[in-house]
């Protein structure tokens, strides 16, 4: 039996081109609003949302989505009412796989046993644990996959060809490349040392591979969806809600200003493919 996203990545190749990811904070700016934007991503051109598990303490995360995290906190927003919006999502959308993406203590904190049943039955296809190393696989990583989720791992710059094996070992869905050293949203990929990259994880693995961190505009969608499989924009998208906002709450252009910016990078995404042709 495959999952959401294995099947949309059989489907994105038959198409011949890159997978559009898109993430978002989930509670920002609030969790009525933050369902509502999920809900316009697919129709803007979104192929997988990544939703972000709100945490008090990021490591990985640039300022833009440190701040979306801490405005759903603020708001009330908790591991409990993510998996809700999951929920609630999949009444009306049964095909975008949605990937749960952030730390392990909100999930440890909630019980990884109870999690992982939790996290399935509400509609969740995979989940990125960003400091999870490979040597932590028996906390979550097996019990998520003898289950059914994918487990998608992070590959970086500094993961060399010694250490690649282990971090692809028991990834599935998808390898998720991160295009520059660093925070997100901190810096821009330069896409022919990404497609180099991207050939060399290839070597090791079957699965796609999808590049984030820095993509930011639909010129750079197009350019760095030329060499990989897929192509996550996440930080461009959450300073669009934040810009959207008024004294920290939505407005009536908040969901209208997200659904315009995925549709105009989706369309970058998309040309990379009449590139390839």
């Amino acid at each position: 039996m495959t999952t959401r996203i294995e099947d949309r990545f059989r489907a994105l190749k038959e198409e011949g081109r890159p997978a559009f990811v898109t993430f978002v904070m989930a509670g920002d700016p609030d969790h009525e609003t933050a369902l509502e934007i999920a809900r316009a991503l697919p129709a803007a051109g979104a192929d997988i949302i990544e939703l972000g598990m709100p945490f008090s303490d990021p490591m990985a995360d640039g300022p833009a989505i440190q701040k979306a995290g801490l405005r759903a906190l603020q708001a009330g927003e908790s591991l409990k009412k993510t998996l809700s919006l999951v929920r609630a999502f999949r009444e009306g959308d049964q095909t975008t796989p949605i990937i749960l993406m952030g730390y392990f203590n909100p999930i440890y904190i909630y019980g990884v046993e109870r999690f992982v049943p939790d996290a399935l039955a509400a509609g969740v296809d995979g989940l990125i644990v960003v400091d999870l190393p490979p040597e932590m696989d028996d906390e979550l990583c097996l019990p998520a996959l003898q289950s059914g989720l994918n487990f998608i791992r992070l590959a970086t710059p500094t993961t060399d060809d010694k250490r690649l094996p282990a971090v692809l070992k028991n990834t599935s869905g998808f390898v998720y490349y991160v295009s520059i050293t660093g925070i997100t949203g901190s810096a821009a990929p330069d896409a022919d040392k990404v497609a180099a990259a991207v050939g060399r994880i290839k070597k090791h693995t079957d699965l796609p591979v999808c590049v984030g961190f820095g993509v930011t505009s639909a010129d750079q969608a197009r350019e760095i969806g030329k060499g990989a499989d897929g192509v996550v924009v996440g930080s461009a998208i959450v300073k669009a809600i934040e810009q959207s906002l008024e004294n920290g709450r939505a407005t009536a252009r908040t969901v209208s200003d997200v659904r315009d910016l995925v549709g105009e990078i989706a369309g970058g995404v998309r040309a990379a493919h009449l590139a390839k042709s």
